[in-house]
């Protein structure tokens, strides 16, 4: 089998570049109180923002309110996201569990308010259970 030297040169150029992506740790302060994961990583300008639900970041509550859990599931996105010094506008990407998927439309009309046009790329799956009485989890991807 023959490979062209323009091929070559492709794939070791390519190699090289993701090979020495820099990981750039995103942890505000205040978040991931000793859990083992990482709030956001940044990779060259990629961000991964791991999945969070609705609980006040104070008290650990889960409101009974569900549209104030979407809210604050989706403030400590920005926190995240202003942390990496992004914004909502530079999410392509998110996925949403919900453990009740009548709760979809009220947590639709949050959402809204957050990603204006054009919305990110999105998914949106029912689970059966998350950690705790949460109702939502959501985490998402930006580019700057």
């Amino acid at each position: 089998m023959r490979i062209s030297l323009s091929l070559v040169l492709v794939l070791l150029v390519s190699a090289s570049s993701s090979a020495g992506a820099e990981r750039k740790m995103i942890r505000p302060e205040g978040y991931n109180r000793g859990l083992p994961f990482t709030p956001g990583i940044l990779v060259d300008s990629t961000l991964y923002i791991a999945g969070f639900s609705g609980e006040d970041p104070q008290t650990g509550a889960v409101p009974r309110n569900f549209e104030t859990e979407v809210k604050q599931a989706l403030e400590k996105i920005g926190v995240i996201l202003k942390a990496a010094d992004m914004q909502y506008t530079d999410v392509v990407s998110v996925q949403v569990y919900l453990t009740d998927m009548k709760l979809f439309e009220r947590m639709n009309a949050v959402y809204r308010n957050y990603f204006p046009e054009p919305r990110p790329t999105r998914t949106i799956v029912g689970v059966a259970k998350l950690i705790g009485p949460s109702r939502i989890e959501i985490t998402a991807t930006a580019r700057k």
